[in-house]
């Protein structure tokens, strides 16, 4: 879409589901907050993590293997500013605006018992989808009595990105790659081990990294780490 010189103002888009975060814009959204200013940069960073594997032959260090990605997270400060200076129109207080910045990102709502989804959205770009793991407000301005007149909130993001897309992201098909997996009805350990590891003999092995004291009895619901397994190792 071409360029019509209008500035577009950053938005904070709510869902109370992860799904309709996924394909929801404005109008589907259940809240928004719009930013006042548009932050001048945002900061996005990625983490892998490894596992340290045994030395090496010939090697003088431990090997690190890689385990999974984790979720990029997003940051970025939000300005709050009721003196006029901005978009002349001055207030008496920031604190309606922060109160509803707070109730909109961290604050649950409905049956869900858990705060809420967000989309990043600027102009016509969607930036980032996830979930507030830090907010840090700090005040800068105030009257002669203490009322805060200006103000900064630094956000931090979290991706929750669908756990299918995410497993077709990271192609976790590889028994050398680590795997969470949720149990579903019908699961039995040596079939979720046949599942990732194409053969359902490493079970043992599986309830001893997470502690299973009956393998046999798994709830739906409880997550199952899946480590890579030295196949070599084990007997056919």
């Amino acid at each position: 879409m071409p360029d019509n010189g209008k500035l577009e103002k950053m938005l904070i888009l709510a869902f109370s589901d992860s799904k309709k975060a996924e394909i929801g814009g404005k109008a589907e959204a259940d809240e928004f907050v719009e930013a006042l200013i548009n932050p001048e940069s945002y900061s996005l960073s990625y983490k892998l993590k490894f596992s340290e594997s045994g030395q090496g032959h010939g090697t003088s260090g431990k090997q690190l293997k890689y385990e999974y990605t984790e979720p990029g997270e997003i940051s970025f400060e939000f300005l709050f500013d009721n003196t006029g200076i901005i978009d002349d129109n001055p207030r008496d207080s920031i604190a309606d605006d922060i109160l509803k910045f707070r109730q909109v990102l961290i604050d649950y709502k409905g049956d869900s018992h858990e705060p809420r989804h967000f989309k990043l959205v600027w102009g016509q770009n969607s930036i980032f989808k996830g979930r507030v793991t830090e907010l840090n407000i700090t005040y800068k301005l105030f009257k002669p009595d203490g009322t805060p007149l200006r103000a900064t909130a630094k956000v931090t993001f979290k991706s929750s990105i669908e756990e299918e897309k995410r497993a077709a992201k990271e192609d976790k098909q590889s028994a050398d790659l680590t795997h969470i997996r949720r149990v579903k009805a019908g699961d039995t350990l040596p079939l979720m081990c046949y599942r990732i590891y194409g053969n359902p003999k490493y079970y043992l092995d599986v309830a001893a990294v997470n502690g299973l004291s009956d393998f046999r009895t798994l709830v739906p619901g409880m997550e199952i780490r899946f480590p890579p397994i030295d196949k070599a190792s084990k007997p056919t």
